[in-house]
């Protein structure tokens, strides 16, 4: 059964924002209020936190679709939604998040460290918070925005300082557990190690991590073996530490060409050159591997290798090594830039940005409307009242659309599509110099709200209004 895993795709859904509420006040004496309707509830976001507890994304890989709350609608007498709740999904320290393209969406490093995948939507505004001066009693409200949703990919790359290559059962496991109080399966067979190993290691004033990863062999950056699932987790590695069998009791094989075959492995996959490389000459403790060791270690030397003869099993040489990779980590922390405190950077829009644009589509044969406001406005439209209709008209007119739509030389009758191919609202346009509201007059506004006339004026409207029978009958009588 799979217990780590290091690659997942998973999939997010933010929660959607509530509906607004279209309502009137009523009570007893006082049949029209006013508009009373509450505000829709938030979509919950579906947010990655990095948690040191956590080791593997094992729990992704069994559960890969994972969503939010959803906000609650509002509801008359100005009563407010309730927000969908957050959902936080713990990952392993060194995850990286990417897109179904393999574009870098976030590098999470660091206890505590947050990556909003999901953002959920707005809630819609209720009548109350849309009426105004000129329109007091609207009759309709906004609709909730739909959450986020998209397949991400997580990928695991270990945070350690030093990272144990070589090919397997050449002792790198071995090496990790007398090195450090990791505890990884030992056994004499190729592959024992099908998981990275992280132990940690206290050299003088330096603690230090390290990486056991599985053996690699020739082609591993190509996908044979397991070298190609956990090359990645030595890219965030200070040191590469090569450990070499030389009591290996396979005739075609040999330190030196290990090591060439390992080398090359690394530079396919990229990314390596500038790791520093320490050479670990493994199983002195056998006759044959001390001879082999005092043969070889003239020509690493000349390669400029940093060379050390060791013995898990004897527990020989490791003082040495460990202090050495102290040191090599030291550096590395030291010429590490000191993180900046962070900073706000503000970036005004350009005056001539009217926040959309108007391109003429010619396959679809259709003038298309894009930007973050009219797409906005769009999905909270409810397009079976008119009135919320004309309300996004008038949106869209004061925003300029109709202006920028008669420069893209846009007529009457055209098509014209606002939002992207695969979701779009399409209508006929027909241009006017007035839109929304004021074509239907005093649309959104009851008279019944209107503040009472005073009792002279209400006296004086109706002597006006009355007729004289005498007077209709003489003004009609064709006789």
């Amino acid at each position: 059964m799979t217990t780590f895993v290091d690659r997942v795709e998973l999939h997010v859904a933010a929660g959607n924002g509530g509906h607004g509420c279209a309502s009137v006040h009523r009570e007893k004496f006082k049949p029209l209020g006013g508009p009373d309707g509450g505000n829709g509830g938030r979509g919950g976001d579906v947010t990655l936190v990095v948690d040191q507890s956590v080791t593997t994304l094992l729990e992704y890989h069994h559960s890969p679709h994972r969503k939010a709350t959803n906000g609650q609608p509002g509801a008359g007498d100005n009563r407010s939604g309730k927000d969908g709740q957050d959902l936080v999904l713990t990952v392993p320290d060194g995850t990286v998040v990417l897109d179904k393209q393999g574009n870098v969406l976030a590098d999470l490093v660091g206890q505590g460290t947050t990556f909003v995948a999901g953002q959920g939507g707005r809630g819609g505004l209720g009548n109350a918070a849309l009426s105004s001066a000129r329109r007091k009693a609207p009759g309709f409200a906004l609709l909730g925005e739909p959450g986020e949703a998209r397949d991400i990919v997580l990928e695991l790359k270990t945070v350690a300082d030093v990272a144990l290559v070589g090919y397997p059962s050449a002792g790198k496991s071995s090496l990790i557990s007398v090195l450090s109080a990791a505890k990884p399966k030992i056994a004499d067979y190729p592959f024992t190690t099908l998981v990275p190993n992280l132990g940690v290691v206290t050299a003088g004033s330096t603690v230090y991590t390290i990486a056991d990863v599985p053996g690699l062999i020739p082609g591993a950056s190509q996908g044979r073996g397991l070298g190609l699932e956990f090359l990645r987790h030595v890219e965030r590695c200070s040191v590469l530490v090569h450990v070499l069998d030389t009591a290996t009791l396979e005739s075609e094989r040999d330190p030196v060409t290990d090591l060439d075959v390992i080398e090359e492995e690394l530079k396919q996959y990229g990314g390596l050159e500038d790791r520093p490389r320490i050479v670990v000459l493994n199983k002195i403790d056998i006759p044959d591997g001390q001879d082999l060791a005092d043969m070889i270690r003239p020509d690493l030397e000349e390669r400029g290798y940093q060379v050390f003869e060791v013995s898990a099993v004897a527990r020989t040489g490791l003082k040495e090594l460990s202090f050495a990779l102290a040191g090599i980590v030291a550096e590395a922390r030291a010429a590490k830039p000191k993180e900046e405190a962070t900073r706000i950077v503000i970036r005004p829009k350009a005056v001539d940005d009217a926040g959309f644009t108007v391109t003429y589509d010619e396959h679809e044969e259709v003038y298309r409307v894009r930007g973050e406001k009219p797409e906005r406005w769009v999905r909270q439209t409810d397009f079976n009242n008119d009135e919320a209709v004309g309300y996004l008209a008038d949106r869209l007119n004061r925003l300029g659309v109709e202006d920028e739509l008669m420069k893209a030389g846009a007529r009457a009758g055209d098509g014209v599509a606002i939002g992207s191919e695969d979701n779009a609202v399409v209508f006929d346009w027909e241009p006017t110099m007035m839109a929304g509201a004021e074509m239907l007059g005093r649309r959104g506004e009851d008279h019944r709200l209107e503040a009472p006339r005073p009792a002279a004026q209400r006296r004086r409207d109706r002597e006006a209004e009355r007729v004289d029978p005498q007077r209709e009958y003489d003004e009609f009588d064709p006789f």
